[in-house]
C-alpha cells in the first residue's frame, strides 16, 4: 500500500525521500505533532485525575473521619483474637500423650508439618471413627477461612469509600461470622462424637475462650462497618483539570461524543477566562499596594 501525506493525502513515490511533501511542501515528520503533543497532555492529566479520585476514596477510608479510624482498629482486633486459645484438647494413650490449647499458630504448625495426608483422609472413610475426622477437618478448614477473610476484609478497607465498597465490606463480614460460627459448631460435634468413642483416652475436648472472643471481635467490626456506612464519610476529592476544564466535565464531554475541536475550543475559553482573571487580580493587587503606599507618605 503506496504512503500518502498526512495533510493532503498526495500519494508518495519511493523517490519522495525528503521531509517535505512533494504536492503540498508540509513538512510530513513535524505534521500534528502539536496536536499529538496536546493528545498526550490530555491524556496524562486525564489519568492523573482517575488516580487521584482513587486516592482521595483511599485516604477517606482511612482517615476520613474518626469513625473510620475506630473500623481499623476493629478490623486488626480479629487477627488478635486468633492467638488466644482457641480449643483446648487432651487425650492419653499408651505412646502418645497430649494436653494443651489450640490457636491459629499450632494449627499452622499441625498443617506446615509433614502430617501423612493420605493416612487422613482415609480415616475420612473409616466407619467408626470418619464423621468424627470430617466434622473436625470442617471446623478447620472454616476457622482458617473466617481468618483469611478478615485478612481481605482488612485489605478491602483501601477501597470502603468505593461504589461497592458497602456491598464487599458486608459480604466479607457475613462471611467470617458464618465460618466462625460453623467452626464452633462443628467442632462441639466432634468433640461429642469423639468423646463417646473413646471416653477413657479422651481427657479433656472443649471449644476455647478464644473461640467466643474471635466471634465477638467479628461483630464489634461488623459494627464499625455499619456505623461508618450509617454515618458516613465525606470524600474530600482534589479538583483536578484537564486543559482548564474540570475533569468531571471533560469526561461528560468526552462520554457524549462531543468532537474533539468542540473540545479544543471549551479548553481555549476557560484558558483565557483563567489567564484573565489572574491579571485582574494582579492589577488589583498592585492598585492596593499602591493606595496603601499613597496613604503612609500622605501621613
Amino acid at each position: 500500500m503506496a504512503a500518502t501525506c498526512p495533510k493532503c493525502g498526495g500519494k508518495l513515490r519511493l523517490t519522495d525521500w525528503k521531509p517535505n511533501c512533494p504536492h503540498c511542501g508540509v513538512n510530513m515528520v513535524y505534521y500534528g505533532m502539536e496536536e499529538r503533543l496536546l493528545l498526550d497532555a490530555d491524556q496524562a492529566e486525564a489519568e492523573h485525575a482517575r488516580t487521584q479520585v482513587k486516592f482521595d476514596r483511599l485516604k477517606a477510608s482511612f482517615i476520613g473521619s474518626k469513625l473510620a479510624i475506630v473500623r481499623i482498629v476493629f478490623s486488626v482486633l480479629p487477627i488478635v483474637g486468633l492467638f488466644l486459645p482457641l480449643a483446648k484438647f487432651g487425650f492419653t494413650a499408651p505412646y502418645a500423650q497430649y494436653n494443651g490449647s489450640v490457636n491459629v499458630i499450632s494449627l499452622y504448625n499441625l498443617l506446615s508439618s509433614r502430617m501423612d495426608f493420605d493416612s487422613l483422609i482415609a480415616m475420612f472413610g473409616s466407619k467408626l471413627m470418619g464423621t468424627a475426622f470430617i466434622l473436625f477437618a470442617v471446623s478447620v478448614v472454616c476457622i482458617l477461612l473466617s481468618a483469611v477473610g478478615v485478612l481481605a476484609h482488612l485489605i478491602c478497607l483501601t477501597m470502603a469509600c468505593s461504589p461497592k465498597g458497602k456491598q464487599r465490606n458486608y459480604t466479607l463480614n457475613v462471611l467470617n461470622l458464618l465460618f466462625a460460627v460453623a467452626s464452633i459448631v462443628t467442632f462441639f460435634l466432634f468433640c461429642g462424637k469423639i468423646t463417646a468413642l473413646f471416653p477413657n483416652v479422651i481427657q479433656l475436648s472443649s471449644v476455647g475462650f478464644g473461640a467466643y472472643v474471635y466471634i465477638a471481635l467479628l461483630v464489634f467490626c461488623f459494627a464499625a462497618d455499619i456505623l461508618c456506612f450509617v454515618k458516613g464519610i465525606e470524600v474530600k476529592y482534589k479538583p483536578c483539570f484537564i486543559g482548564n476544564i474540570p475533569a468531571e466535565e471533560y469526561f461528560q464531554l468526552v462520554e457524549d461524543g462531543v468532537p474533539l475541536d468542540q473540545i479544543r475550543a471549551v479548553m481555549a475559553e476557560r484558558t483565557a477566562a483563567k489567564e484573565a482573571a489572574k491579571k485582574a487580580e494582579e492589577e488589583a493587587k498592585k492598585a492596593a499596594e499602591e493606595a496603601e503606599k499613597e496613604t503612609v507618605e500622605a501621613k
